[in-house]
């Protein structure tokens, strides 16, 4: 499986990577160059209290696309009446 890359991860924790990155350069290359080397879930269990203290000062406003799942069409049953 395929890991994200931080800013899609930062996405993902509710956290708007560019104003981050524009408003904390220093600390988001830190971070950057930290999550790089680690596992994402390391990562995160790492720097919860950092993670959560970010996300209120840069909160992301977009929401994330998520798939559509259709549920499959069904033919109606037409129900014969019985007859004897």
């Amino acid at each position: 499986m395929e890991h994200p890359d931080f800013k899609t991860w930062l996405k993902l924790k509710k956290i708007d990577p560019k104003s981050f990155a524009s408003a904390e350069m220093e600390r988001f290359m830190e971070l950057k160059k930290l999550f790089d080397q680690v596992h994402p879930n390391s990562f995160t269990a790492q720097k919860l209290f950092i993670i959560n203290e970010i996300r209120r000062k840069y909160p992301f406003q977009e929401e994330l696309e998520k798939p559509v799942q259709r549920k499959p069409m069904v033919k109606p049953k037409i129900v014969k009446p019985k007859t004897n």
